[in-house]
């Protein structure tokens, strides 16, 4: 019993001090007074705060200042120059009389050991059977051909035989006439160029690979130019990669068109276009470069015939010129027959004829198939393409003056 007295009042104790420790602390806050009579209470609203521009920093800290560095100068860019190619400059192609000059000149140089010999053998006191077949082998060496050369032999030996001249001047003078004679001069060996009404005239060049057709197809260009004429080419050999390009840089020398195809396309269809396109602008004459072909290829000469005849729908073709090597000798006289039978050829173009002494193929070329040679190429130069004149020829081949 009294253990139990004794808790209750340990307990009472320790209630009686914690309330005395909580109640002098509430007491520390005082109340507001209370409002006297006749006041009206205001609520004090708290204080408006500065705008947030207005409020002082917290801590003032020093701002670091970016380094001063030296303004770098501005980068200029210059946009980069393009230089526009120039127009290519436009050639006046040389005079064909000019070209003439030059003919004899060349052939004079290359050629006239061969009338150097002939007239060492003619002027001869008394010429004997084995003088006359010294004759005979240098025509037929210089590739006059067999028949021509029996022709021109046997002419030369009445005309000595009757008028037994021996001087080096009266033997030249009768040599000349009778190769002039051989060259049939009376041939006609002008260049259909001349437009139609409402088309141009129309000119193909045919031979064989290797011949020289492009860079011919060229010159004729220039050569018709220096004339006066206006010139459009067709680049009908679409099988060689190169030709179209060489022919148009031709054209570009001399303000020429040139009209071509893609690679391996149809050839007839490029020199259809061609012709029209002649016709649409009215060039005077439209030249057209073929693919070179073999002789002997049948279905190449095929597509050769079939070239002309597209062209023909627009109108005749008036010119169909055969280019052959004059180093090809006889050879070049099969090429001849059957490019005619093919394409009807109206005129020969006889290359490379500087600096060789087959000049006699001209001879044989036109006794055997009777066409004329209407131009001749003397060299490498653009300009070296003349009009071929047997009386200039014959001249040259003899050597010295008329």
């Amino acid at each position: 019993m009294e253990y139990v007295v004794a808790s209750v009042i340990l307990l009472v104790v320790l209630v009686a001090g914690a309330v005395g420790l909580v109640v002098p602390r509430m007491r520390r806050r005082e109340l507001p007074p209370p409002p006297s009579a006749g006041s009206t209470t205001t609520l004090e609203r708290p204080p408006t705060l500065p705008a947030d521009e207005e409020l002082p920093p917290l801590i003032e800290r020093p701002v670091p200042s970016a380094p001063v560095t030296e303004a770098a100068p501005p980068v200029v860019v210059e946009p980069p120059v393009v230089e526009e190619p120039a127009a290519p400059e436009i050639e006046k192609p040389a005079p064909t009389a000019g070209r003439l000059v030059r003919l004899r000149a060349r052939l004079a140089r290359s050629q006239n050991s061969l009338g150097r010999g002939l007239l060492t053998v003619l002027s001869r006191d008394h010429l004997e059977e084995d003088d006359w077949e010294e004759i005979e082998d240098s025509l037929i060496s210089a590739d006059v051909g067999i028949e021509a050369t029996q022709v021109i032999v046997e002419r030369l030996r009445e005309r000595v035989r009757i008028l037994g001249t021996r001087t080096v001047s009266e033997v030249r003078e009768q040599l000349a006439e009778e190769l002039v004679a051989a060259l049939e001069p009376e041939m006609d060996r002008s260049l259909r160029t001349a437009p139609h009404e409402g088309r141009p005239a129309v000119v193909m060049v045919v031979g064989v690979n290797g011949a020289g057709k492009t860079t011919t197809c060229g010159k004729i260009g220039r050569v018709l130019i220096a004339d006066g004429r206006t010139v459009l080419f067709g680049a009908a050999d679409t099988f060689r990669a190169a030709a179209a390009e060489q022919l148009s840089t031709w054209g570009e020398r001399v303000g020429a068109e040139t009209v071509r195809g893609p690679e391996g396309g149809d050839p007839a269809s490029v020199a259809f276009d061609a012709v029209k396109r002649g016709i649409d602008v009215g060039v005077d004459t439209v030249l057209i470069d073929t693919a070179g072909r073999l002789q002997n290829k049948v279905g190449l000469m095929d597509e050769l015939g079939k070239v002309k005849r597209v062209v023909e729908k627009h109108g005749a073709v008036d010119e169909t010129l055969l280019v052959l090597d004059a180093t090809t000798g006889q050879n070049g006289l099969e090429q001849a027959r059957v490019f005619t039978e093919v394409v009807d050829v109206t005129g020969v173009v006889l290359t490379k004829l500087d600096g060789t002494a087959k000049g006699g193929i001209v001879i044989a070329v036109q006794r055997k198939l009777g066409i004329p040679v209407k131009l001749v190429g003397l060299g490498e130069g653009p300009d070296d393409l003349a009009p071929f004149e047997p009386a200039a020829f014959v001249e040259a081949l003899l050597g010295g003056d008329a």
